[in-house]
């Protein structure tokens, strides 16, 4: 079982594989490597084929996963603090934290959570910060309770309704994986040329 191939955990995991990815992703760094957006697309799609993995049960465990990861990352933010993101040894998560926390900054509690949900990376290290910086806790569970419910099954019933609609969809896995991680990245690259720009 490979846990950076959407299909590869979904074939040996079922629904309990988005469970456990969604819950890494947005509650553990360690999840910032996971691949989110094309797990929960292609989850959707094999609820369609001879996978027989359950759209109910994908509907249930995903939101699930990430409502609870993110809540235990906010969690894990408050009480490691400010070094939790400020590692020197880790450039890469520093640089994320910086990106998530000019989110709050500039839109606000609310709108910023729930963005992020749809940013990889940024969806990972914005619960913890969220702690680490003392967001109030009812504010941020409201907020990413409608971002998490939105994103994840937004994305499983996208997949699910183009899989009903093209024949032998799991032919085509791979282009289509290819083509939600380049989507998923758009806001990034948006982003670092904003970033440069200034």
């Amino acid at each position: 079982m490979n846990p950076l191939d959407p299909n590869s955990l979904l074939t040996h995991l079922g629904p309990w594989a988005v469970l456990l990815a969604m819950f890494a992703e947005t509650g553990l760094l360690i999840g910032i490597v996971l691949p989110g957006d094309s797990l929960l697309f292609t989850a959707g799609l094999l609820t369609t084929t001879g996978v027989h993995l359950s759209l109910t049960w994908t509907l249930i465990l995903a939101p699930l996963g990430a409502l609870a990861g993110a809540q235990v990352g906010y969690l894990i933010g408050r009480r490691a603090g400010p070094s939790l993101v400020e590692n020197p040894h880790r450039p890469r998560l520093a640089k994320t934290a910086e990106r998530a926390k000019h989110q709050l900054e500039s839109y606000g509690v609310g709108r910023a959570v729930v963005l992020a949900r749809f940013i990889p990376a940024v969806r990972t290290v914005m619960n913890p910060l969220a702690g680490a910086l003392r967001v109030d806790a009812k504010v941020f569970t409201q907020w990413q309770i409608i971002g998490g419910l939105v994103w994840t099954i937004g994305v499983v019933l996208a997949g699910h309704a183009l899989g009903s609609r093209i024949p032998n969809i799991d032919h085509y896995l791979l282009p289509i994986i290819a083509i939600i991680v380049v989507v998923s990245l758009i806001p990034v690259a948006i982003e670092v040329i904003k970033q440069r720009r200034r």
